[in-house]
Parts: structure tokens; sequence; C-alpha cells
């Protein structure tokens, strides 16, 4: 199902920012699980910051000048409260992933980490990027913590492994 070039979801939106000075970070949700008892557990593991793991992380842009036009880009499974999704995550097989693009009114108050700025044009840059990203989701191994090293807004690499290590020595 997956693939090179997949449709990416509201590919359509572009806030009217500025094309320079564009703030760029990562961002952590909880995961969404199946209803229930694993969806308990992950909200629980997030809110005690138990795993690094157990977080959905996403690539969000914000300008100064418009603070609140927050743009985030991320990669999940396309339905990532199945039981399949769930079952791909333990046994690493891949399971089809979904590009997203959307709006927020703003940034996250918490576990939010600007990570570098971006000089260039955010939606053409994501829009080049996402065009050779394979949405064959393999947790672990191609998920969105591979996606958000935002190495072609920001020219960092590893961006996420420095966070990690950043908050495990904090803790």
């Amino acid at each position: 199902m997956g693939g090179i070039g997949m449709p990416v979801v509201n590919s359509s939106l572009k806030p009217p920012a500025p094309a320079r000075g564009i703030d760029v970070f990562v961002a952590a949700v909880p995961l969404t699980a199946t209803k229930g008892a694993p969806q308990l557990l992950m909200s629980t593991a997030y809110s005690f910051s138990l795993s690094w793991d157990l977080q959905h992380f996403m690539v969000l842009t914000s300008s100064a000048d418009l603070p609140s036009q927050v743009m985030v880009f991320d990669f999940q499974p396309q339905d990532p409260e199945s039981i399949y999704a769930a079952l791909a995550a333990i046994s690493g097989r891949k399971i089809p992933g979904v590009l997203q693009t959307r709006m927020m009114k703003k940034l996250p108050k918490t576990k939010c980490w600007k990570v570098g700025s971006c000089k260039v044009d955010v939606v053409d840059a994501i829009h080049k990027f996402n065009s050779n990203w394979d949405t064959d989701l393999i947790i672990g191994r191609h998920d969105c913590r591979h996606y958000t090293n935002v190495e072609c807004l920001t020219g960092k690499k590893y961006v996420l492994d420095r966070l990690r290590t950043r908050q495990t020595s904090i803790a």
C-alpha cells in the first residue's frame, strides 16, 4: 500500500508566512493506541515520561511574525488505533503509513523543543522531502522518529538523537 511518493494528507496548506526566519521544532505527544487498556498505558507512560520511545514525534514550524500559524508535519500509521498497527509494532512488520500536514493555533507548552531555523520555503522543502519518503512504516526502523530528523529544514543531522541524549542527561 505504501511506497515512495504517496499522497500527502492536506498538502494544499500554505499559510501566509514569511520565507525567512522560520523556527523549527520537534514535539512529542502520546502514542495513539487501541482504545481501552492499551491507550491508558500509552497515556500514562507519556505523562510520567517513562519512555522516550513511547511517544509520537512530529515537526512543527512557526514564525515570530505569525505565532498563531503553526504548521505540523508528521508520519504515522494510516490507522494508529488498529489492532493490526499494534501487532505490526510488536512484530516489526511494515504497515501503511501516512504523511500529514496540518495547522495548529499555537505551539505545545510541553515536550516541544526548538531544533533550529529554516531559511528556505518550508512547504516546498517538506513537499520535496515527502515526495521521496517511503510511506511503508516499520516501528523502530522507519517511523515518526526518523521522519523528524529535519535536516531538509535546518541543515542539522540526527536532531532527535541529540534531543534524546539531552533529555536523558537532564532526567
